[in-house]
């Protein structure tokens, strides 16, 4: 990629930066990675439940971001697009090399205080975050992809067709299967949970 002298750091924009580290600008690829790092990783986070992997994975989305962003095409889509694609594929290669889905840690996502000190509805809606986590982790792969970038990102129907390489109707009828196989697992991870206690 060739070399372009740094804009300043206060012209930097969503939309020039793009432009700008298409044309080699690594200022304004630094801008975009720190926009979008964070989402990135948790994004990965959620897909695949290790930190450390998490944050490899992270790091080579944009190593690989970085490398082919002269060959970038705007598609009407935030850049965001661009890069859940290549973190998507990135995962995708993960899970067939590590041939296994491993747990999220509740402890390691959530800084709960002691329960004793919590008041009983706080310890309710973490139960009940809980038990959604442990849902959503049961789903196939594509169904837990799309519910996390609806609605950990708020993406739109088009935005994730993009990024899941599907049409926006092919989206929409997922979306619908995802929210019945979600209330399907809550319903059995209820009853298996509750049954424990009789």
């Amino acid at each position: 990629m060739k070399k372009q002298s740094a804009a300043p750091t206060e012209s930097l924009t969503d939309q020039n930066a793009v432009q700008l580290a298409c044309n080699g600008n690594a200022e304004a690829f630094s801008y975009l990675y720190e926009q979008n790092v964070k989402r990135i990783y948790n994004y990965i986070f959620y897909r695949i439940g290790a930190e450390a992997d998490a944050e490899d994975l992270t790091a080579r989305v944009f190593h690989r971001a970085f490398a082919h962003i002269n060959s970038y095409v705007e598609k009407g889509v935030p850049f965001t697009a661009w890069l859940y694609r290549i973190a998507h594929n990135l995962t995708a290669n993960w899970y067939r090399d590590n041939h296994r889905r491993r747990e999220v840690s509740l402890d390691d996502h959530f800084d709960l205080p002691h329960l004793s000190d919590l008041p009983e509805r706080t310890i309710e809606m973490n139960q009940e975050k809980e038990l959604l986590l442990k849902a959503i982790r049961r789903l196939p792969a594509d169904r837990q992809q799309l519910i996390l970038l609806k609605f950990l990102e708020d993406l739109s129907n088009g935005q994730i067709a993009i990024i899941m390489g599907r049409t926006e109707g092919a989206i929409k009828s997922l979306y619908h299967r995802s929210l019945i196989s979600l209330r399907e697992e809550l319903k059995r991870i209820s009853g298996v949970e509750t049954s424990d206690f009789r």
